[in-house]
């Protein structure tokens, strides 16, 4: 019998991030268990808060030391052994706290004290009798006898102006009874069969390789609508068929109510869905069926790799070279790296797919670490469509000032008139990107970021797309007093205008940040497009990816060249994937596809391999830039982030680290610092910004040793300087 227990305190301080030893009190001696949630005396004070139970000993070096728990708050396991040693990796491998990686594992609500909803409901009791077998009395138990377990008190009340007094004495008297039942916060819809579809020969392949290899990890290289889903429904249909759970990861909320829509039609309802944009209840009702055995499928963004399922077989990362799958926030997690680890535990199948796979993944599989499956050609007979490069230095010549090339322009209305759906892709939403003013080149900035505002005509603002200040637009420079204000270049806004003015029969639906904001508004535009209510779709990278629109025959992307533009050595792959996928949106039907790739920079080897869609090409120029700069996957890129409002503190600070850094590594030849210097971004809501970076062979020993000697040194200032630690961000703006 365990007298104690290692327990994780729910308080986010750093000082406190380590396991504390609590006595147990004989009457929870048999009951406590691992993963429960209990509560504490904690501090000087002995202030009562929430733990969590990841250690059971039945011997304490420090017995007279330790303090008693106080009582458990639920008398259930959240946590399992699993989980517990999940923590744990996560705290060294991610730099975080312990408490950070347990609240990445559940869902929000639990550490806020959420349960099940609930309502008591009506049922019909004993026959009526004496003085009760009267109007109105058996009105309301005919009423309830016919729809027993329907209705609430409330319902009754309000639904059918029923007395609340006469229920009240019907159920004093026990002609009435009332029951609790668990309400479900999830959604329940049912969805149009979908139906199962006849394997080609390179999907039936990638099938028989899976299920004959030795290997555990896959990487699914297919074109763009070879059918990796298809692929994808096949491995989880067998996997229920085996009585194994599956988790199928989609980069983003934009591509969720597609494959539940699939997923559901094929399975039915019982799939859990789980991402950032349900509600806390919701999550939390979804995370209990998964944890109560209710379900064997589920489908989500990043969060939903931690669901605790018990009989895991499968995990599939669709999309899986996408930056959504990094955290941003601590734990700063790759959903790669957690699946990776729950296969390796649980003896489960990885599945990776993307038609432009990240170039770390691709290194993997061309060193055998990984095994590499290939789809080349799409499915249903469909073909690639063709692509075709226009250089808009040339349409200036032309004296074309448009945002519309010619050639562009021509197959829209080729397209509008043959009663086929376009889509247009730009990745800067917002009207035009910053305004100036001719006269003297005063640049509208944010007044918290060291950043310009972006305008938005249909609210006639000015905004900051870091920290989400806006203001009133003014036609009237604030410097020189002039009228020369201007708005220069485009974002989704401006394109759905443009489209209006040269096309204006055509329907138009705008998809990015702005118009997706509320919690069913993508799913909305998707289904609205997908039903052929609107003819051209515009978009940021939401519709660069997934999409699947048979109607669509055409896609324009009107400026090729602007991640390039990005201050990161990820510029290019991120260049050539944007292109392919939303190139690949193009001729999924029986119709040919069409793509219209607009750029002044023709030249630039991402642009070139994309329109040829050259994977291998690209993948071998990359990867010899790669390792000629020593870049990822052939080194580590630590970064060290710091910002406060006190510029000086922060300037002092991040300096007296560099130093100490430096004499850390004098030793150390295969690890380069850079910095500190202020990041790219020097500035973001109030909070200045500099950064220190290490790029070369580092091991998560020495990071957390620098992690250690950072926290130390900052000791005195904590409170006045945010840090930020991240191995290989996917950032580093």
């Amino acid at each position: 019998m365990y007298k104690y227990a290692g327990i994780i305190v729910n308080n986010s301080s750093l000082q406190v991030d380590k396991i504390f030893t609590y006595s147990i009190p004989n009457n929870l001696k048999e009951i406590l268990k691992l993963g429960f949630i209990v509560k504490v005396p904690f501090g000087i004070g002995n202030k009562k808060i929430d733990g969590f139970v990841v250690e059971l000993y039945e011997e304490c070096s420090e017995e007279t030391r330790t303090k008693e728990i106080l009582g458990i708050s639920y008398e259930f396991s959240f946590l399992r052994e699993e989980d517990i040693n999940l923590i744990k990796f996560m705290r060294e491998r991610y730099l975080c706290t312990y408490l950070e990686a347990i609240k990445s594992i559940l869902p929000p609500g639990i550490t806020k004290g959420m349960q099940r909803k609930t309502s008591q409901v009506i049922y019909a009791g004993k026959q009526l009798e004496g003085k009760y077998n009267k109007e109105p009395y058996i009105s309301i138990y005919n009423l309830i006898l016919s729809n027993n377990g329907k209705y609430n008190k409330n319902e009754l009340v309000n639904k059918f102006e029923i007395s609340l007094s006469s229920i009240n004495t019907l159920l004093k008297y026990n002609y009435l009874d009332n029951e609790k039942i668990y309400i479900d916060r999830f959604d329940q819809r049912k969805f149009n069969a979908y139906s199962e579809k006849t394997l080609n020969y390179e999907q039936k392949n990638v099938l028989d390789k899976i299920s004959s290899s030795d290997k555990n990890i896959f990487l699914l290289h297919g074109v763009t609508g070879s059918g990796k889903t298809e692929v994808y429904m096949k491995l989880v249909s067998q996997m229920i068929n085996n009585n194994k759970d599956s988790i199928i990861l989609v980069p983003e909320i934009s591509l969720t109510p597609q494959m539940v829509e699939r997923f559901k039609g094929r399975f039915g309802e019982n799939i859990a869905v789980f991402h950032s944009r349900l509600s806390e209840g919701e999550r939390y009702d979804e995370w209990i069926r998964v944890k109560e055995q209710r379900v064997k499928v589920a489908i989500g963004a990043r969060s939903a790799v931690f669901l605790p399922f018990n009989n895991l077989g499968l995990i599939i990362i669709d999309e899986e070279h996408e930056t959504s799958y990094k955290s941003d926030s601590d734990p700063k997690y790759t959903a790669y790296e957690i699946a990776e680890y729950r296969c390796s535990e649980n003896k489960s199948i990885l599945v990776l797919g993307s038609a432009t796979p990240s170039i770390d993944t691709y290194y993997k599989a061309k060193s055998d670490t990984i095994e590499l499956l290939k789809m080349n050609t799409r499915a249903d007979n469909a073909v690639l469509p063709s692509i075709k490069l226009v250089d808009m230095r040339e349409e200036l010549l032309d004296n074309n000032r448009s945002i519309f090339s010619k050639a562009l322009y021509e197959e829209i209305e080729m397209a509008l008139t043959n009663k086929e759906q376009i889509i247009l892709f730009l990745n800067r939403r917002g009207y035009s990107p910053f305004v100036s003013c001719r006269k003297c080149g005063y640049v509208f900035k944010c007044p918290n970021c060291d950043i310009s505002l972006t305008y938005h005509n249909e609210s006639n603002s000015l905004e900051c797309h870091y920290c989400g200040i806006k203001q009133k637009s003014t036609s009237i420079c604030p410097k020189c007093r002039s009228k020369y204000v201007k708005y220069f270049g485009i974002g989704t806004e401006k394109i759905e205008h443009e489209i209006k003015k040269y096309f204006p029969k055509a329907r138009t639906l705008r998809m990015d940040f702005d118009t997706t904001r509320n919690k069913h508004s993508y799913e909305h535009i998707y289904k609205s497009f997908k039903h052929h209510e609107a003819d051209i779709l515009v978009g940021t990278q939401m519709i660069a990816k997934g999409l699947d629109f048979k109607n669509v025959t055409l896609v324009g992307v009107i400026a090729a060249d602007l991640s390039l533009n990005l201050p990161d050595y990820r510029s290019g792959e991120r260049t050539f994937q944007l292109i392919t996928q939303v190139a690949g949106r193009a001729g999924r039907g029986e119709k040919p596809g069409k793509v219209i790739v607009q750029t002044y920079n023709p030249e630039n080897y991402s642009i070139g391999y994309s329109i040829s869609n050259n994977y291998e090409g690209f993948y071998n120029d990359e990867i010899s830039i790669r390792r000629d700069m020593n870049y990822p996957p052939f080194s580590k890129i630590f970064s060290i982030n710091m910002s406060s409002k006190k510029e000086d503190i922060l300037i002092k600070n991040i300096q007296n680290i560099g130093v100490l850094l430096k004499q850390i590594l004098k030793k150390d030849d295969k690890i380069e610092m850079l910095g500190p210097c202020p990041c790219s971004i020097s500035k973001i809501n109030e909070y200045y910004r500099w950064q220190i970076l290490l790029k070369g062979q580092i091991d998560y020993v020495l990071a957390n040793n620098i992690k250690n000697i950072i926290y130390d040194s900052l000791r005195q200032v904590y409170n006045e300087i945010r840090v930020s630690l991240d191995i290989n961000p996917t950032n580093l703006l």
